[in-house]
């Protein structure tokens, strides 16, 4: 028995991977600059647990909009 593979299916899923990946890492990037400190410093090296969780939920908050706008 042999399992037919959607290439096409499975390039496009790793191609909007990519992009959604892109995204996140940009929307990071931008939230980053336009606080007053480092968000990374204040999370690794100041233990900001607060900043930590507004961080994750802008996380998710932007992964679900590029889920749902990809989708």
């Amino acid at each position: 028995m042999e399992i037919a593979i959607n290439w096409a299916a499975v390039l496009s899923s790793i191609g909007y991977s990519a992009l959604g990946l892109m995204i996140m890492i940009v929307a990071f990037v931008v939230v980053d600059l336009l606080t007053p400190s480092r968000l990374w410093k204040e999370i690794i090296v100041k233990k900001n647990n607060a900043l930590a969780i507004l961080a994750a939920g802008f996380a998710i908050a932007v992964g679900l909009i590029v889920a749902s706008a990809i989708h």
